[in-house]
């Protein structure tokens, strides 16, 4: 999965370390434990956006900028505990399911969301699935409808809940959930972003599609999802100055994602690029001070390393 565009595209950079720790030191070491190679499995997360009701000054000038919705992992978490994400999660493997494609589907097909992706059709149609699955579960903003050309308004009552809750155990498959409400899910309110893999030094590996939607009129994210201890909108330039200064902690590909996004004029203009895409994953390094970083190429959003 990735793109057409080949690894010469972009610029390098290099992110501090962070928290790997002594795990960092002993993969740079050689220990053949930490070495052990671990898969990764395919995830799929989604930059949910809106234009924000009221402009705000920076650097002097009024600007209308883009508001990003995120949440803060829980420090039990197994993979980034404590760190800022957008929704997502691991596919299913239910979302393979041929039917929801044949009954439940509006919008670009796997065949052209493949095309798009550099992968197979299956593997595209689970991405899909997990990104509107996993929104739903984790933030309550289901991107759906009745038919192509409507949506969902408001899916904040008990048994919405209730259906959320039993995905996230899964006691309930995405297309159950469609075909009982009578609706199809819908692609085309998805763009593709970005292509990261999780790098070999890390213990839990993910294969992940960055996709990109609007908020729909009507439907409020909220922060019922177990996986979170804070949640709601934010200004993509402080959650990157709250990195700068250590007191938000992300991951380098929520860190891209939220450059670019800070640099858009719009949600809807951010939504409807299609930026090259390439597969992403870091390498650990160590400079001549003994500091360990992690290196990868990475689009060019104008940020210093």
């Amino acid at each position: 999965m990735g793109g057409e565009h080949g690894v010469e595209q972009g610029v390098v950079r290099d992110f501090p370390a962070g928290g790997l720790g002594s795990r960092a030191r002993a993969w740079l070491d050689g220990d053949i434990e930490v070495r052990r190679h671990q898969e990764p499995r395919y995830a799929a997360t989604v930059q949910l956006v809106r234009d924000p009701a009221v402009s705000w000054v920076a650097d002097d000038e009024t600007s209308c900028g883009v508001e990003v919705f995120m949440l803060r992992r829980v420090a039990s978490m197994a993979f980034a505990p404590r760190m800022m994400v957008f929704p997502g999660g691991g596919v299913d493997p239910r979302d393979a399911d041929p039917a929801l494609v044949a009954d439940h589907w509006a919008g670009p097909s796997p065949a052209a969301w493949a095309q798009r992706m550099a992968c197979s059709e299956d593997v595209a149609q689970q991405l899909v699935v997990a990104a509107v699955r996993e929104v739903f579960e984790e933030c309550g903003v289901l991107l759906a409808g009745p038919d192509a050309d409507s949506m969902v308004a408001d899916v904040r009552d008990a048994d919405w809940h209730a259906d959320r809750v039993a995905l996230e155990a899964r006691e309930l498959s995405f297309t159950e959930l469609l075909r009982r409400r009578g609706l199809v899910l819908r692609s085309d309110l998805l763009s593709y972003r970005a292509h990261w893999v999780t790098p070999e030094f890390e213990p839990r590996r993910y294969d992940t599609a960055f996709f990109a939607a609007l908020l729909p009129v009507g439907q409020v994210p909220d922060d019922a999802t177990s996986e979170a201890d804070a949640a709601g909108w934010w200004r993509p330039t402080d959650v990157l100055a709250g990195a700068a200064d250590g007191s938000v902690l992300m991951l380098p590909p929520t860190i891209v994602a939220l450059e670019q996004l800070a640099v858009a004029s719009s949600s809807a203009s951010f939504v409807a690029e299609t930026p090259e895409v390439w597969s992403i994953s870091s390498d650990l390094i160590e400079d001549e001070q003994g500091r360990i970083w992690m290196r990868a190429r990475v689009p060019d959003t104008g940020a210093v390393s």
